[in-house]
């Protein structure tokens, strides 16, 4: 298909048409067509109707693609990732800040390196789209050239990410650290080359409070009263010696998010990675900023940091995400990550219903980027980025689609049995960018 052709897709559809203040009611949100045409014009929705009420009103012409038989969703959102820690998944042994010195920073300090870096970025982003993910907030290391590389790579391929280049000057090796004005300069630079430009946006990325000085942390505060359309994205109360560091570093603060609050770096496009270590007054203020959570199941179990209370997060109505958190966190793929989003649940007595999980990594992830009028769903208008699941990906989650009662059992099948093999075909835009028999760009 041309990015300017009108042209519908026939399947089945599952999205949730509104976002939510109460995981109860998102059942009453979801719109399920199980013979339903997706109708797009230059990469964004048209409609969507069952088959039925719609096959009479196509326009004269128009190609329908058949996908009957499989379930078209709407692209993941991954709304935490660290694409240069793709190459150290999997790495044994150590918790939070062992693990960044053992592992993480080594492999970091390769991303100096141009050609590096777009090698890796082009990988990275064949491994979202893979796993169906069409849109994320991704960490760079402190070079410009791991976000150059990342951003050339996302406009090629039309994907609406958000990335930034880390801002860090203590607390890490030599050489991964730069100057508070060093780090000032290089991002604004990047901010004006990049920001708004197509489908990409740019996140002001202080790595976390302990590799932050307060001049740092002042120049990315300024950076934000210049750019205030800009995100921030940090990570927040991971492990309880992460906290209890921040507190030796910054005695005059209250605790740990207030370290952020206090250069103003809360509020609707921010997000904050973990949040596992909070206290009450950080919940609410949280909630009254109107601040982001990700929350990283994988990350969290394999780091050994502790659960996320999701339960909490409903009950002081702050905005959540799905993130991978790669390289912590042990999966690309969504699906999967829900699947252990729920057992996280499991341990604390919440059950997370597949409405929820799925609204989680659709239209709540958008929300959670302020991106839910772009993306998340298929109402009209939106941005034309899905995926095409396919139910029957291995003979077990066949045999469990076919026995499933109703969509919302269908749903958690997918959930705790898929993984890669389930993504059959992922659209950007519009556009079909992967397409499981190649295993390549389509």
């Amino acid at each position: 298909m041309s990015a300017t052709e009108t042209y519908a897709i026939r399947s089945s559809f599952f999205d949730i048409t509104a976002t939510a203040s109460d995981p109860q009611k998102i059942e009453q949100q979801a719109r399920y067509i199980e013979d339903g045409l997706l109708l797009i014009n230059a990469g964004k929705v048209v409609s969507l109707r069952p088959w039925l009420e719609a096959e009479g009103a196509l326009p004269i012409a128009c190609p329908v693609l058949d996908r009957r038989g499989s379930l078209i969703v709407p692209g993941f959102i991954d709304c935490h990732i660290h694409y240069p820690q793709t190459e150290m998944v999997g790495a044994f042994g150590e918790q939070l800040l062992s693990w960044l010195e053992n592992y993480t920073f080594p492999t970091e300090g390769q991303y100096h390196s141009a050609e590096h870096a777009a090698a890796m970025s082009e990988f990275f982003l064949q491994q979202l789209l893979s796993n169906g993910t069409t849109s994320a907030l991704i960490f760079g290391t402190v070079h410009p050239e791991s976000v150059e590389a990342l951003f050339q790579a996302a406009e090629r391929r039309e994907m609406r990410i958000i990335a930034g280049k880390v801002m860090m000057d203590r607390n890490a090796p030599d050489y991964l650290l730069e100057s508070a004005e060093q780090s000032y300069q290089q991002t604004r630079a990047l901010i004006q080359r990049w920001h708004k430009r197509g489908r990409l946006g740019y996140a002001l990325t202080p790595r976390f409070a302990p590799t932050s000085s307060p001049a740092l942390l002042e120049k990315v505060t300024q950076l934000h009263q210049e750019f205030p359309d800009t995100w921030i994205h940090t990570h927040l109360a991971e492990n309880p010696q992460e906290v209890a560091w921040v507190k030796k570093l910054f005695p005059e603060q209250a605790g740990y998010l207030d370290v952020y609050h206090h250069y103003q770096l809360t509020g609707p496009r921010s997000v904050f990675a973990h949040c596992l270590h909070l206290q009450p007054e950080e919940w609410r203020c949280l909630h009254h900023t109107d601040s982001a959570i990700a929350f990283c199941p994988t990350s969290n179990l394999f780091l050994g940091s502790g659960l996320f209370n999701l339960q909490r997060s409903w009950q002081e109505q702050i905005k959540i995400g799905i993130g991978t958190d790669i390289g912590a966190g042990t999966t690309f793929n969504l699906l999967q990550t829900l699947g252990e989003a729920y057992k996280v649940g499991q341990l604390q007595h919440y059950k997370l219903h597949a409405s929820e999980a799925f609204y989680h990594a659709t239209l709540g992830g958008a929300r959670a980027l302020s991106l839910d009028h772009l993306i998340g769903n298929f109402m009209p208008g939106k941005e034309a980025d899905f995926v095409v699941l396919q139910p029957a990906a291995t003979p077990l989650q066949k045999m469990r689609w076919h026995n499933s009662r109703d969509i919302w059992e269908k749903l958690f099948v997918l959930m705790t049995l898929g993984d890669d093999r389930t993504i059959a075909e992922t659209w950007i835009n519009g556009q079909c960018a992967w397409r499981q028999q190649h295993g390549e760009r389509a």
